[in-house]
C-alpha cells in the first residue's frame, strides 16, 4: 500500500512536470521567438527555419509545429527501437503534444522588442528542457538522438549540437538579417544557462542521513538506488538516543528519489547535503545502475523460488512424518 502511494506521488509529479514543460516551451516559442523571427536551438530552430523558408519561397506558411512533428516521429521510432524505456516514450509523447500545441495555439507576440523576446523566449525554452531532464524525460529531438548515440557508442554529440546551432544562426543572418542572428545567439545562450541551472544531473552530492530506522532505510535505498552506503553509528548529543548515520554520494538527478525513499521509511530522518567537488573511484552512471538492477532481479527471483521450494519440501516431510 505504501509502495503504491509512493508510485502515485511520483507519477503525479511526473505528469505535473510534463504539463509544465509543454506549457513553457509552447509559450516561449509562440509568444516570444516565432513571432519575432528569433530562432531556438536544435530541432525547434530547424523547424522554424523550414517554416520561414517555405513562406519566403512559396508564399504560404506551414506551422513550425508540423515540421517539429515530422522530425520527431522518425527520431522517436529510432529511440524506441534502439534504447526503449520510459525516457524515450515520455520524451516522444512530449514532442508530439508540443507539436500539436504549436500548431493550434495562435502565434501572438507577447512583446515586439527583439531583445526581450530573445531573452525571455530563451529562458522559457531552457526552463522547459531543464525541468524535463531533471525529472527523467526530455523535450524530444536531439535529446533522444544524444541518448541513442551515447548508449551505442559511449560518445557525446555535443559538438554536433553546437554545429547545428551555429548553422541556424548563419542561416538566420542570411535570411532575415544579422541583427536577428545576434538576438538568436542571446536566446541560445539564455537557454543553455537555464538548462545548466535547473538540470544538474552531472553534479554530485554527499548525503548524510541520520535515522533511527537504519536497516529499513538501507534496504529501501538499496532497492531504489544502486549506490554505496557507509554506515556510521551515532548518538544524539541532547537526547542520548542511538541512531544510524548513512553517508552516500549521489547525483543531483537522484536527489528527489532519494529523499522520497528516506521519508517513506522514516519521516523524522534528518538529511544533510554536502556539495561534492569530485569523486575518485567507481561512480556508476544511470546505464551501469540499470545493468546492475537487471542482473540482481533474476537472483532475487531465484532465491524466492528456492525458499518456496524448500518450504514445500519441509511441508511434505512433515506430512509424511504425521502419516507414519
Amino acid at each position: 500500500m505504501q509502495s503504491r502511494k509512493k508510485n502515485w506521488r511520483k507519477n503525479t509529479l511526473t505528469v505535473a512536470v510534463f504539463i509544465l514543460s509543454v506549457g513553457l516551451q509552447v509559450f516561449g516559442l509562440n509568444y516570444f521567438l516565432i513571432p519575432n523571427d528569433i530562432f531556438s536551438v536544435g530541432i525547434n530552430g530547424i523547424s522554424q527555419l523550414l517554416s520561414l523558408l517555405v513562406f519566403n519561397i512559396w508564399h504560404f506558411r506551414i506551422p513550425t509545429g508540423l515540421f517539429f512533428l515530422i522530425f520527431n516521429i522518425p527520431i522517436g521510432i529510432m529511440g524506441w527501437k534502439m534504447i526503449g524505456g520510459k525516457f524515450t516514450i515520455v520524451s516522444f509523447i512530449n514532442a508530439v503534444v508540443v507539436s500539436f500545441m504549436l500548431i493550434f495555439v495562435p502565434v501572438h507576440p507577447f512583446t515586439t522588442q527583439p531583445l526581450l523576446a530573445s531573452l525571455f523566449g530563451g529562458l522559457l525554452v531552457g526552463a522547459s528542457v531543464g525541468v524535463a531532464l531533471r525529472y527523467g524525460f526530455s523535450t524530444g529531438g536531439f535529446d533522444i538522438i544524444s541518448m541513442v548515440v551515447q548508449k551505442r557508442t559511449g560518445k557525446s554529440i555535443g559538438a554536433f549540437n553546437n554545429a547545428v546551432n551555429f548553422v541556424i544562426v548563419l542561416i538566420a543572418g542570411s535570411f532575415i538579417g544579422w541583427q536577428n542572428a545576434l538576438y538568436t545567439l542571446i536566446g541560445i545562450y539564455a537557454t543553455g544557462r537555464v538548462i545548466d541551472a535547473i538540470y544538474t544531473g552531472y553534479q554530485k552530492l554527499t548525503a548524510m542521513i541520520v535515522t533511527t530506522k537504519g536497516p529499513e532505510v538501507i534496504d529501501a535505498l538499496h532497492r531504489d538506488l544502486i549506490r554505496g552506503i557507509t554506515i556510521l553509528p551515532s548518538e544524539g548529543a541532547y537526547t542520548k538516543r542511538e541512531s544510524t548515520t548513512l553517508m552516500m554520494v549521489i547525483s543531483r538527478f537522484e536527489l528527489f528519489e532519494m529523499q522520497e525513499t528516506v521519508r517513506h521509511e522514516d519521516p523524522k530522518a534528518f538529511i544533510n547535503f554536502l556539495s561534492t567537488v569530485s569523486v575518485a573511484g567507481e561512480f556508476w552512471d544511470a546505464d551501469r545502475q540499470l545493468q546492475m538492477k537487471k542482473s540482481m532481479a533474476p537472483k532475487a527471483i531465484t532465491i524466492d523460488a528456492q525458499l518456496e521450494a524448500e518450504q514445500q519440501l519441509a511441508d511434505q516431510l512433515n506430512q509424511l512424518k504425521d502419516e507414519d
